[in-house]
């Protein structure tokens, strides 16, 4: 069984940035078709961040991170990265790695076309 292992979150200040990475355990020849980034904070639903298509690393960003976040993919590795840079005390969530088999340019913002999901790093960002 997959499961998606992130790291990389913490607790910062506002305008400072962080590095989240996320690697599959257990098949680790497994290849996906694309990677995305969720968020979650208290009270609120889960919301799309960043995806990458892992045929040609097409990238996708919710408006609200575009221009400060960026998602990249090491396929050696088969490791997908999100570099937040100009941290918002509203980037305070958990942060979910998510990735599949299948990747659409239609649906990649939808949590529920994703199979493989981590546990969460929690990302804490201070005024």
């Amino acid at each position: 069984q997959v499961q998606m292992v992130e790291s990389g979150g913490g607790l910062v200040q506002a305008g400072e940035s962080l590095r989240l990475s996320c690697a599959p355990s257990g098949i680790l020849s497994m290849r996906f078709g694309g990677m995305g980034w969720f968020r979650q904070a208290p009270g609120k639903e889960r919301e799309f961040v960043s995806a990458i298509r892992w045929s040609d690393g097409n990238t996708y960003y919710a408006d609200s991170v575009k221009g400060r976040f960026t998602i990249s993919r090491d396929s050696a590795k088969n490791t997908v990265y999100l570099q937040m840079n100009s941290l918002k005390p509203e980037d305070t969530s958990v942060y979910y790695c998510a990735a599949d088999r299948t990747f659409s340019g239609h649906t990649y913002f939808i949590a529920r076309t994703y199979s493989y999901w981590g546990q969460g790093t929690q990302v804490t960002v201070s005024s």
